[in-house]
């Protein structure tokens, strides 16, 4: 006779999950082998653990990578882009990046962005040079948007204020040279270095890139402030005007 007791018992068995464990095993792999070992999809994984505490989010990490290229692409990527991916799980339910899983990620980049401008900022920019080449790559070079930004220098070359002039589109910012110069002067800066990034990838400098660097320039000279470069960041590399000799 076959035996049903265990459903006259009201006990269901349920199916275990193809993911069952596997956040534990991740864990345990990242304490033993160390996270430089993990692939940047799990990298991703673990940190998704907590914005999402319960389901497989394999999926929505390798999304993410899928969508905007690279780990630090997904990181430099806007909250509205980051809720527009979907992924689908081994049963093929589709599940989306939430507001706050987008929020977590955001501020995952911007802690990367103030970790990278600590050097800049604690010594005179010109001599930590690496250290701010650094910075504006984490900064800039994942941007989907053109950025003009200027940093604003005082007489020891040391760092008063990094600020965002203009956004733009993925191929021009607005630039205004006057407005550059006045804000230099309200904040008393004696120096600036203009930043700004080609979505493209390809940081070297345009015609337009070359102009309106040399009006800003010279609007900078006649009140006596100093432009020491103009840095285009892009995917393949910063290119520095002064290096280039357009400067």
């Amino acid at each position: 006779m076959t035996d049903h007791s265990d459903e006259s018992a009201g006990v269901l068995k349920k199916a275990t999950p193809h993911h069952a464990g596997h956040r534990e095993r991740l864990r345990d792999r990242a304490r033993t082998a160390g996270l430089p070992h993990l692939p940047d999809y799990e990298l991703l994984e673990l940190f998704l653990f907590r914005s999402q505490p319960q389901g497989d989010v394999k999926p929505i990490a390798k999304a993410l990578l899928a969508r905007f290229g690279s780990l630090a692409a997904v990181l430099a990527a806007s909250v509205e882009d980051l809720m527009t991916v979907r992924a689908e799980d081994i049963r093929g339910r589709t599940k989306g990046v939430g507001a706050e899983t987008a929020l977590d990620l955001a501020a995952l980049h911007e802690v990367a962005r103030r970790v990278a401008r600590e050097p800049a900022v604690k010594r005179p920019v010109i001599s930590s040079w690496t250290a701010l080449l650094a910075y504006v790559r984490v900064a800039l070079q994942h941007e989907p948007r053109e950025q003009f930004r200027v940093l604003y220098l005082d007489r020891k070359n040391q760092l008063i204020l990094d600020e965002v002039q203009n956004r733009g589109t993925v191929d021009h910012a607005p630039v205004y040279p006057r407005e550059v110069v006045r804000r230099g002067l309200e904040v008393s800066a004696a120096a600036m270095i203009l930043v700004h990034n080609h979505p493209s990838g390809d940081p070297t400098p345009s015609r337009a890139d070359i102009d309106m660097t040399r009006q800003i320039v010279l609007a900078a000279k006649a009140l006596g402030v100093e432009v020491h470069d103009h840095l285009i960041v892009g995917r393949e590399g910063v290119a520095s005007f002064k290096s280039l000799g357009l400067m």
